[in-house]
Order: C-alpha cells, then structure tokens, then sequence
C-alpha cells in the first residue's frame, strides 16, 4: 500500500483554537472581526471545518504505513506457557509508558515444539498519532519544520529501552523491523568502502570575520524576523536575512553566537551559515514552551507542559536533552509540574528556568537540577547522577554554578525555628566536597550573584531586626580564588536602606549597588580592592538622588549605564567607574529593554510591545551618542548575536589597551574615509535636492508661459502679465503703537 507522498495528499484541519492561537501571534483581536463578512472562493474552505462538517464527513481511509512502527525486542526471557501472560504484562508496562502500543499489537512467538517463547516479541505502535496527540492525520508537515512523525513513538521506545536492564540475565536488543531488510542486504563478502572526496562544511563563524568588524542582532516585529548587521559608521542597520513566520513564539542565539533557534508546534530548529541562514538541526518535541543551551553550545534543552485528563492533578512535564549537532536525544526528564517548581524565581506556570543549570565553564561537563531535600548533579558523558545519587541537603531552598568553575553554591535557610541557623555553602563537583560554609542568623531572604569570571560570589542577605517587625540588608562577599576562601561581610552606612539593584563589574572587581527608600535612590560603587591592599572591599562613590533603579554594565567592564526603566520612563545616565564621572545623561522614554552589544561599543534600549506607542529601537555608542532610531509596529525582541571568548590571553588585552593609539591609527583613517564618504553623500543629497527644485521651478515657468495666450484670451486680450499694465498707488497708513501716561509734579509756590 502506498504512503502519503506530499502535503497535497493531505487536507490538515483548522479549528478555531488554532485561528484565535494564529491571531493572538500576530496581535489581531479577533472578537472585532465578523467571520460572517467573510466570504471563501466556490468550493475552497482553506481547511476551516464549518460546524456541520461532521455531516459530510466519510470514513477515513487507512494507509498502510510499511513497518516503521514495529519494534521487535531481543533477550527476552523464555517462559513456559502458564508464565506467557506476566511476561507480556510486564512487557506491555514497560512499553506503554512510550507510547499507544496498538490493540494486539503485542505479539511474543512460541515454539510449538516446546510450547516456550522464543526470546523476542514484535510491538506495533499506532502509526496515526505521537503519545497525547490527537490523530487528525496520518503524517503532519510544517513548511519550515518538515518534521515526520509517524514512526516517533517506535524509535523513541528502541532509543529508551535498547540496552534495558530487566534482569542481570536478561538485557534488551531492540531494533526497527525495517532495519532487518536493510540487514538481510548486506553482502556475504566484505568489500572496503568507498572513499569520498571531504567536502567542507559551512563556516558557522563566518559572520565574525567581518572586515568592518561589525555586530549583528535579531529583532522580530509583526510576523517578521530579522538579522541585521549594525553599521554605526552610516548610522543605520544593514539587512542580512529576513523571513516572516520564522518562528511561531520567540528567537534565542546559542551563548557562542553560532546558532539561532527557533520555536515550533512540533519542536525547535537551530539556523546558521557562511552567507545565509539555513536550517542545520531539528529537535522533535510536540508543544515545546521553553529552550535553553549549554554554555559550550554542545547540547540543547526544550520544555513542555501538558494538561492532565484529572482536573485535579497538576501538569505533566517533558524535558528534553538533545545533542546539538546530531539532533540525538540523550536524556529525557518527565514528571509532574511540583517536581520541577523547586527552588529559583519561577518561570512558565510556576516551573523555574532553566530547569537545568549548567556547570564547569565552557565544557558542559555538568548539568544540575533542584528537587526536594536533593541536589540532582548529572554528567554528560553518561547521563547519568554522578555517584549515581543525588546529592542530600535537607531543606535547600537555591543553588548557582560559579561561571568558570565546577564549584555549586546552596543555600539553606533557617530550620526549627531559628535554633539551626542558615547557610551557604560552596560544593565541589565531581567529589561533592564542602569547600567553604557561613552560618547566617535571622535571615528573611537571600539571593547569591557570582561574577563573570567566578572570583568573587555575593550573597545578599536580608536579615530581621530584633523586633521581627522589620528588616534590613547586608553582603557577604567570598573571594573564591584565594586560600581558604575569606569571606568579608559588608553592610551599607544607612543599613535601613532597601536593596534595589546589584551587579559585578563583568571581568573585574568592581560591583553597583542600587539602594534607598525614597523616588530617587542613592548608587554606590565598590571595590574588592583597597589601594595596596586587594583583599580588602571599599567604597569608590556614591551618587546621590539618581532616577535608576537597573544597572547595565559594558561586557568589557569600565562603563554602566544607571537605567531607570517602568516608572522612570527610560531615563538613561553613561557613567565611567574608571573616572568616577557621567559622560551623558539622556531618554528613551518607555523603553522597557536595555542590552550592551558583546564588544561593549554600543547599547541597544527598546520599547516592546506591552507599550502601544513608540515600539522601535535605539542604537548608542558607549559614552551616551543615539545614532539612529528605527520604529518598527507590533515590536517584541531585539538580541545582539554573542560573541565567542577571545583567543588573546589577558596580558595581551592588556598590553593592547596600553598600546591602542597604535593600533587606533588605522581604524581612525577608515572612520575618517567614512565620514569624508558621509560628508560628499550628505552633499550629493544636498545638490540632488537643489536641481530637483531648480526643475520644479523651470518647469512651472514654462507651464507659466505656454498659458500666456489663453490667460490673455480669459481677460479679454488684456495682458495683465505685464508689469506696466499696473497701476501704482502709495497709501501712507498710521498705526498707533504706543500710548503712555506720565504724571509731572509743580510747584505752585516757585517762581
């Protein structure tokens, strides 16, 4: 029987939930639209099912879908007769957790000599749907996913169970029944493969050896999404691909810059190239909300929840753990919502993002997750829990990797009432040993901030006063690259003040601190280095009554920018920490997004669509310059595409910080070529506008004169064109411009 062999084949089905999905993407308010108005050609229905469709309805017909959804399971056990229907219970349980095993769809050979099986059974999965998708088509395509999903559940049981342990005598084989024809080819002789010529690969890093040595970024507005090259020399963006509907929720770059990822009913893709973007992997998972990379862009997590059948139980959760580059699935996470809700802020229905958190630096040796009482740390060679457990605090409320070292830090919060205070302490992974450990007393809340290269870790601790009626706020501050770990504690001079904002100084040993009670709160700047003295914290400034209330700091540390977004309405002040000075202070009102772009030249501020208004962005250079502004409708994300770590070592950095007048003179004669080329554009436009009116003008003086004669003819033959045809008269007009009163004193007695 034939398979399906094209999208035509097939008339995929459009319900209203998906119409009011479709018009909600697109920021269409669909209840002010009438449907009745609107009128289909003869005889089209574009796959909208009226709602006596059912009537017209015929049985469906069944295709024959080959063998791609049978299984067959080696290294069975062989049971007499009397034990064949626990064997194939215990088969079937351990099945149907995959997916719909299709009604005797289970079939497990006996002997007929020996009335025992054989070792082996088939499974047949139902081919029309994948496990908790309703079956409205026997294949489903997406023009940009191009996803097959008629053997997924078959290959996801070989995928899972292929290796199962059912006893220690007993290991599972499962394979394809397809595979066995492919099996049964191979020649009886061996013959040394055929040698192919090696055809390069695309560079995915192509984009970085850009002789203008620009930045790109990806916004999407409307049902378009683009990347474009910011070229702050010509004051504008310089498109590189566009494509509308390319994702069908959001974007995200992969933390190198080498992918950009989107989001689809059926799954997520990844996108990358020398000159375009092309489609390089696609990971199957129905209902995806939420994906997230490892650090080294080596594997790629996606998130879904699904609404149980019982009202009363919570959402059902699936977590996948993809290889990037081959698309493989090398681990899957399901449970339900209060198993993955522990710990952190909180992200998509009470689920904290990311689920998995990533340690050990730019390796992706180590991925943990926080659970009840437990620490679940998992390495990916195998997979699998390191020590093949998980590591106990009772009670643990939060944990964070240090960014460059396989270093966990945990916080424990008070128990029994206050009589077991509580702790953070710092755990090495793999051996799980307690680096450093601080008892904290009364505590209210704490949250931890590590700096980007995991020298220092704060941890901000608010603490009840004596009365319990209020609280207050200090640091304590770890310095994780010295001996013993020295923890100093900080507290600010008004101890009182509310904690507003705070953030490390990106590769440096400097942090801000937003704090104050009042409408313009006071920043403060701080140094773990005192002078001579650098194991000793202090205080470089504080900036009375500003209007911020976020901090950004350049990615190459020196400047910030003291933001004050929401009820500040985009006030914006470039500050130099270097030099204890503001550069410029300016406005992006209603910008809701502030981000740097990874070289720490120039910051993007945007206004979002939560605003109706003056959706768009704005592009400034480092010290506070707006270069240009672009206004785009329906406006939802801007991302700079990252940039991978340097390959100067640190003292090279720092040898050409020193020497950058050397190096600055050739770039300083290229910008001076572009502004002489901006300078003559600016002039050709100049010029182009001046002979352009210079036309207008000559051509209406010739319109002018060719209606002479008719002018004439109007008038009576009168040729009131000419000057001396007029009469002159000089009329002298008086206007009264000013009337004014003084009072004189007179001496009557005077003579």
């Amino acid at each position: 029987m034939a398979e399906v062999a094209s999208r035509e084949d097939i008339r995929a089905t459009v319900s209203m939930e998906d119409i009011r999905a479709a018009a909600s993407t697109l920021g269409i308010d669909i209840s002010n639209i009438d449907l009745d108005s609107i009128r289909l050609p003869p005889g089209e229905d574009f796959g909208i099912l009226s709602d006596d469709e059912d009537l017209h309805e015929e049985d469906p017909l069944e295709y024959d879908a080959g063998f791609g959804n049978i299984i067959v399971v080696d290294n069975l056990p062989v049971v007499p007769r009397e034990k064949y229907d626990k064997l194939e219970g215990v088969v079937r349980k351990i099945y149907s957790q995959i997916g719909v095993i299709k009604e005797g769809g289970l079939l497990m050979p006996v002997d007929p000599d020996t009335q025992k099986t054989l070792g082996f059974c088939f499974i047949e999965y139902n081919t029309a749907q994948a496990h908790g998708q309703p079956a409205v088509v026997y294949r489903a395509f997406d023009e940009s996913f191009g996803t097959q999903f008629h053997q997924i559940e078959a290959e996801l049981a070989r995928e899972k169970t292929n290796g199962y342990k059912l006893d220690r005598a007993h290991i599972f084989a499962v394979n394809m029944f397809d595979d066995f024809d492919r099996f049964m080819k191979v020649p009886d002789e061996w013959a040394p493969p055929e040698t192919k010529p090696y055809t390069p690969g695309e560079n995915l890093q192509q984009w970085l050896t850009d002789e203008k040595a620009r930045d790109q970024f990806v916004i999407r507005a409307g049902s378009d999404t683009e990347v474009l090259w910011n070229d702050a020399r010509q004051l504008k963006p310089e498109p590189v691909y566009k494509r509308a509907y390319w994702t069908e929720s959001f974007v995200q770059w992969s933390p190198l810059g080498t992918y950009l990822a989107t989001v689809h009913r059926q799954g997520a893709a990844v996108w990358g190239g020398a000159n375009a973007f092309n489609r390089l992997m696609r990971y199957a998972h129905p209902q995806v909300k939420l994906i997230d990379f490892s650090p080294g862009e080596k594997y790629f997590v996606t998130y879904s929840s699904h609404e149980p059948s019982n009202p009363r139980d919570t959402h059902r959760v699936v977590l996948n753990v993809f290889d990037v580059r081959t698309g493989k699935v090398m681990r899957d996470f399901k449970g339900s919502m209060d198993e993955f809700s522990v710990g952190g802020a909180g992200g998509v229905s009470g689920v904290s993002w990311p689920v998995f958190r990533w340690g050990g630096g730019k390796d992706d040796k180590y991925f943990a997750r926080i659970g009840k009482n437990v620490i679940s740390v998992y390495e990916t060679e195998t997979f699998s829990l390191i020590d093949k457990k998980s590591l106990k605090v009772e009670n643990v409320m939060d944990f964070s990797w240090s960014p460059a070292d396989p270093i966990l830090a945990l916080f424990v919060p008070e128990l029994g009432g206050g009589n077991q205070p509580a702790r953070v302490s710092l755990v090495q992974i793999p051996s799980k040993e307690e680096l450093r450990q601080k008892n904290l007393f009364s505590v209210s809340d704490c949250k931890m901030y590590w700096q980007s290269n995991g020298d220092y870790l704060a941890v901000k601790v608010d603490r009840y006063t004596k009365t319990k009626k209020s609280t207050y706020t200090g640091f304590e501050l770890f310095r994780i690259k010295e001996r013993d770990i020295p923890i100093e504690v900080l507290e600010l001079e008004n101890k009182n003040d509310k904690i507003i904002a705070f953030a490390w100084e990106p590769k440096g040993h400097r942090f801000a601190v937003i704090h104050g009670d009042s409408p313009r709160p006071d920043v403060s700047f701080y140094s773990m280095r005192s002078g001579s003295n650098t194991g000793r914290v202090s205080k470089l400034t504080t900036l009375k009554g500003k209007q911020a209330n976020a901090l950004f700091w350049s990615p190459a540390g020196r400047y910030i920018i003291l933001a004050g977004l929401k009820g500040f309405n985009g006030q914006l002040e470039f500050y130099n920490v270097d030099e204890l000075e503001t550069m410029a202070t300016a406005e992006h009102f209603m910008a809701t997004d502030i981000e740097w772009d990874p070289t720490g030249r120039y910051v993007a501020t945007s206004v979002t669509s939560v605003h109706e208004m003056e959706n768009g962005f704005n592009i400034w250079s480092f010290n506070g310059k707006l270069l240009y502004r672009i206004l785009k409708d329906h406006f939802f994300q801007f991302l700079w595409r990252p940039r991978p770590p340097s390959f100067l070592s640190p003292e090279k950095e720092e040898e050409i910080a020193k020497n950058l007048k050397k190096y600055s003179k050739k770039y300083e004669a290229e910008d001076q070529d572009v502004s002489m080329l901006l300078s003559e554009q600016d002039r050709e436009k100049r010029k182009m506008l001046k002979d352009e009116w210079e036309r207008w003008v000559n051509d209406w003086k010739r319109w002018h004169e060719e209606e002479e004669a008719e002018r004439q003819r109007l008038r009576d033959g009168e040729a009131s064109d000419e000057e001396e045809e007029y009469l002159a008269k000089e009329v002298e007009v008086e206007e009264l411009l000013d009337v004014s009163e003084e009072v004189l004193s007179f001496d009557l007695d005077q003579e």
